[in-house]
């Protein structure tokens, strides 16, 4: 089990790569094949809006076939398939197609890990487990930043993205030989996701969960890089290492947040305080758009470390979930989770593109203001939400 864990955490890896890789590419993609950043907005909000939409049929197939079948067969016909497109393609639409096919192959990978948390773990170690995998994983956030522009420097775009089939593939196919299914919950209860959406604990949740990862996500995934070309006119390996910073500041945020809930006694509360400091981060931000290079780097980088509450939200959802629901309980939750970003990433786009024009720095205003405002009202409707702790 252990080896399948982290060949789950090698999955990972790509996960975040995948979802953050397009920040350092915006630039030479928009020269060689015309993508503007509109165009990978949508690209970006696609493959966060897929990974969300497959989050119901995986967590049925996690209570069903297990994780292992789940997680290989789709990282290699999705991840390794995507890829391929990507390195292959020649217009806007092949990218928005790779990226969707690239979210598909996603899907299950964290969700599979935690599904062997769920099942085989102490309940009080779910959100430090959690929060381990999320910061290991997370290491693909820091591949997609410099090293990844020193890659397309070295090999091109085309020949990074090809490399990146090959390594999908045979990470999926290390799933395949090293993952164990957790032994099924011997029940004759039936359920379905409905059944947790009746749940009224649940529903304070989902609107957080909704937009907590949005401002970080969508950052890191796609604006930080037209953000710091236009403001402050970035080179691509300059942006490389601003979004490595902000890669490492997610990951430190991850391990800080994993076991507070055990050292303070509540969920809600870490839940809470980070998101309404990160909401105060991104705000700053706004105020201080074209201050200097280093005040936005710093904020970005703050906005990363306070965003990064997404596996204690998940502990505090699980909680409430019945044992022979927990893949689909948590399934639903990573669903509004990544779907709140890609939602959020197609609006932005349309932020983007209606402030062309009025200045460099305006459309960014807009933008990180409506991640800001999103992120107050979930907070809340948080706050009507119970705590739970195990």
């Amino acid at each position: 089990m252990q080896v399948g864990l982290i060949v789950l955490c090698l999955a990972y890896v790509l996960s975040q790569f995948f979802r953050a890789f397009l920040a350092v590419l915006a630039s030479i993609l928009n020269q060689d094949i015309g993508a503007t950043p509109d165009d990978l907005a949508t690209a970006s909000g696609l493959w966060f809006l897929t990974f969300a939409a497959m989050q119901l049929p995986v967590g049925l197939a996690l209570d069903k076939i297990g994780p292992r079948r789940t997680a290989a067969t789709l990282l290699l016909s999705g991840g390794g398939g995507g890829a391929l497109l990507f390195a292959l393609a020649a217009a806007p639409l092949h990218v928005n197609l790779a990226m969707v096919l690239i979210g598909i192959g996603c899907s299950p990978v964290l969700m599979a890990s935690y599904f062997i948390f769920a099942r085989n773990y102490p309940p009080a170690r779910f959100a430090t487990l959690a929060a381990l995998m999320l910061g290991v994983g997370s290491i693909g956030n820091l591949v997609a930043s410099y090293p990844t522009a020193l890659a397309v420097d070295l090999i091109g775009w085309r020949g990074t993205l090809g490399g990146l089939a090959v390594l999908s593939s045979l990470v999926a196919c290390g799933i395949w030989f090293t993952v164990k299914d957790p032994e099924p919950v011997q029940t004759t209860e039936k359920g379905s996701v409905l059944d947790l959406l009746k749940l009224p604990a649940i529903w304070a949740i989902l609107p957080l969960m909704f937009v907590a990862y949005a401002p970080a996500g969508a950052l890191r995934g796609l604006w930080a890089g037209p953000y710091l070309t236009d403001v402050f006119g970035l080179s691509t390996n300059q942006i490389g290492q601003a979004t490595l910073v902000m890669g490492a500041a997610m990951i430190a945020g991850t391990f800080v947040y994993g076991p507070l809930d055990r050292i303070l006694g509540t969920r809600k509360w870490v839940i809470f305080g980070g998101n309404l400091l990160g909401a105060l981060a991104m705000i700053s931000l706004v105020i201080w758009i074209d201050n200097s290079i280093w005040t936005s780097v710093t904020l970005i980088a703050l906005v990363g470390f306070l965003g990064a509450t997404f596996p204690v939200i998940m502990a505090h959802g699980r909680a409430f979930a019945p044992p022979h629901l927990v893949g689909r309980g948590m399934t639903l939750l990573n669903l509004f989770g990544i779907g709140g970003v890609g939602v959020m990433q197609l609006i932005s786009g349309r932020i983007h593109e209606a402030a062309i024009g009025t200045g460099p720095s305006a459309p960014y205003t807009a933008i990180f203001g409506f991640f800001a405002a999103a992120l107050l009202v979930g907070l809340v409707i948080y706050l009507f939400s119970r705590d739970s702790i195990d």
